[in-house]
Parts: structure tokens; sequence; C-alpha cells
């Protein structure tokens, strides 16, 4: 009992800690944006420039989370970077120089990292030393309810708050939300042993399937990056959705909360890459079913497919990373989000240029669909890897 006690207490330092680092500190910029350029002038390429310097941010977090193998620094990293979670949203709502907000929006991606990555490779060699199951469902749930949280947020102090007072909401938010992520995560146990005494070792996978991987989960970040940044606006500027933009991201929020879980469940039925490729086929129809279709009920149906896919994906791609590198899991972690990381930063610049010429980002999400088919075509590849190495690896036994 003491045991599950503890699980649920680790757990929910996760699930806090991304509440903070994702859905305030990132996130709370998508349901902002529109009351951002009403009120304080943000342009449409100023916007799509903040969006991809906070990934820049997040890339060299990743960078960093890549080359880090001592559990103890990663540990202290993490608790820094709660910190300057609170730090870079207090600074979003201080003025209106952009090179402030560029600034803001680097160090969010920074804390962003520090959360998703140093955190929940924390948080998975503490379930693995103690004999849990390997799974991030419940952990990654706060990434949903951090978006849903935000839009709620957002809604609530729209008619009364300006875009400043809204930001130092959120501030006062992330200084409740630090409390549990910080006291809640145990030390690090450096010990090559788990709790029963068994050994853990690493099983890195090939060089064909980790660049394989790597280059499905661009695709992914690029097929995510477009819809979490500019969903809010695209959707407001859709005939007959006018002010529905909120209302679409809180149902992708909404979905992404129990998606994880869901994910972890469909997973152990149908193996992990088969989950994968599921995940990214409904993806690619709710990225597209908004503009496709129209109307208030596909948008949010799209929605609902695209909160409820692209964390899953997420889950399921760090989850399978960790399981490689357990004694050490955000170093694989690391690696495929430089990956992910990379696509988030391309994506953000390449529709806000589109949208100046353009007048609007709903060009974006066709794109994003795109080359979501293209990741979905690697994922597929990456069978045919995984049996050959499966191969490979077997051939010594079985001449011995």
């Amino acid at each position: 009992m003491n045991s599950q006690r503890e699980r649920f207490k680790v757990l929910g330092a996760g699930i806090f800690s991304l509440i903070l680092v994702l859905g305030v500190a990132r996130f709370a910029y998508t349901p902002l944006l529109p009351i951002m350029q009403q009120q304080a002038g943000l342009g449409l390429a100023e916007a799509g420039w903040l969006a991809a310097l906070n990934y820049a941010g997040y890339l060299s977090g990743a960078l960093i989370a890549s080359l880090i193998s001592d559990l103890v620094l990663k540990d202290r990293l993490y608790r820094i970077g709660l910190v300057v979670a609170i730090v870079s949203t207090a600074m979003m709502g201080l003025t209106t120089d952009p090179w402030v907000w560029m600034l803001s929006r680097f160090i969010a991606g920074l804390s962003s990292a520090a959360g998703m990555l140093l955190g929940t490779g924390l948080i998975l060699n503490w379930l693995i030393r103690h004999n849990h199951r390997p799974e991030l469902g419940i952990h990654f749930s706060g990434i949903g309810l951090g978006i849903a949280g935000c839009s709620v947020a957002v809604w609530l102090m729209g008619g009364a708050l300006d875009w400043r007072d809204q930001w130092f909401v959120f501030t006062a938010l992330a200084c409740l939300l630090i409390v549990p992520a910080l006291a809640w995560l145990p030390a690090p146990d450096t010990s090559p042993l788990t709790k029963s005494g068994a050994p853990m070792h690493d099983n890195p996978p090939s060089r064909l399937y980790l660049g394989l991987f790597m280059a499905a989960y661009f695709c992914a970040g690029f097929g995510y990056v477009i819809s979490a940044t500019f969903i809010v606006a695209i959707v407001d500027k859709l005939p007959g959705l006018q002010g529905q933009g909120a209302l679409a991201f809180l149902a992708i929020g909404l979905a992404a909360a129990p998606a994880c879980i869901n994910w972890d469940f469909i997973a152990r039925y149908i193996g992990e890459l088969n989950a994968l490729i599921l995940a990214a086929l409904l993806q690619i129809v709710g990225i597209v079913l908004p503009l496709a279709v129209g109307g208030l009920i596909p948008t949010l149906f799209g929605a609902l497919l695209f909160g409820g896919t692209f964390i899953g994906m997420v889950s399921l791609v760090l989850t399978m990373a960790g399981r490689f590198y357990p004694t050490r899991p955000a170093k694989m972690m690391g690696k495929m989000t430089l990956s992910y990381g990379a696509a988030q930063i391309i994506g953000p610049a390449i529709v806000g240029w589109l949208a100046t010429r353009l007048g609007n980002y709903s060009i974006g999400l066709y794109l994003a669909g795109g080359v979501m088919v293209v990741g979905t075509v690697l994922l597929a590849i990456l069978k045919f890897v995984e049996k050959r190495d499966a191969a490979v690896a077997l051939r010594p036994c079985l001449q011995n």
C-alpha cells in the first residue's frame, strides 16, 4: 500500500510539473495569442517567431538533456527549470518589448525541456527501479490538463482582465503548482540495482532504427506544433467560427488529459509501433478536418482527435526511448526530442512567413497533415527494421 501511495505521489509530481512547464509556461501563449494581437500589437510574423524561439529553447534543453548522464545533476536542473518557468511567465506581462518576449519564450522552452525530459526521465527511472510498470500515461496527463486548464482560465478571465493581467494570474498559478512538483519527487537513487536486486542495464537500438525513429518523430513534431500553436487563431478566422478558437483548444486539452493512459492500454494489446501508426493516422484526420469539412462540430471533432493522439505519440515514443536506456532514460529521450524540437522551430517560422503573404495561418494545417503522412510511412518502415534487428540479435544465440 505504501508503495502505491509513493508511486502516485511521484506521478503527481510529474503531473504538476508538466502543468507548470507546458500548461502555463508554454501553452498559455496559444489562447492568449489573439488577445495579445488585439491589445499588445503582436503581429502575425512576430507571433510565429515567438513560438519558434520557444522551441529553440526547448531544443537547447533537449540537447543538454541528451548529454547528461548524472542523475543528481538532472534532478538539480529539473528543479531549477521549474523556477525558470515561473520567471518566464511573469516576464510576458511585464513589458511590450518584443526582445523581452523573445527571451521569455526561449527560457520557457528551456524550462519545458527540464520538466518534459529531465523530469520524465527521473520519474521513469524511479518507476523501473521500484519495480512498477514503466508506463507514463498518468504522468503525461499533466499536458492535457495544462492545455484544458489554460483554455478555461483564459475564457474565465477574458471579459475582466487585459492581456497583461492574465499573464500575472498565470504566474500566480505557477507559484502554486511548483510546490508539489518539487516536494513529491524524491532525490534520485544512483544504485545500479532495482529495489528487488535486479541489475539495470541498457539495450540501445541499431543506428538505422534510431535514424528512422528520429525522422518519424520530426514529422510528428511538425504535425503537432502547427495545431498546438495556431489552432485558436486559425479557427477564429474560419467562416461562422469567430470566437470559437478557445473552445477548440479546450477540446484538445480535454482529449489529451486521458489520452496517454488510453494509448498505454492500446500499446499493451497491439504493440507500441502499431499504436504509434494508428495514432498518427488519426492525428492526420484531426489536423485537416477543420479546413476540409468546416463547421463547429467537425472542428471540435478534429480537435478531439488531435488532442487524443499527439500527446499519446509523445508518451509512447519517450517510454520506448526510456526502455532502451533504463539507467539513463533522458539520453535517448533527449535525442528524440532534438528531432521533435527541430520541427517545432521550423514549423511556426514557416507558417508565420506564409501567413504574412496569405493573411492567415490556415495553409499550415494542410502542410502539417502532409508531413504527418510522411512520418506515418517511416513508422511503417520501422516495423521491418525492428524485425531485422531482432533477427540479427538472435543469430549468435542460434549459432551457439
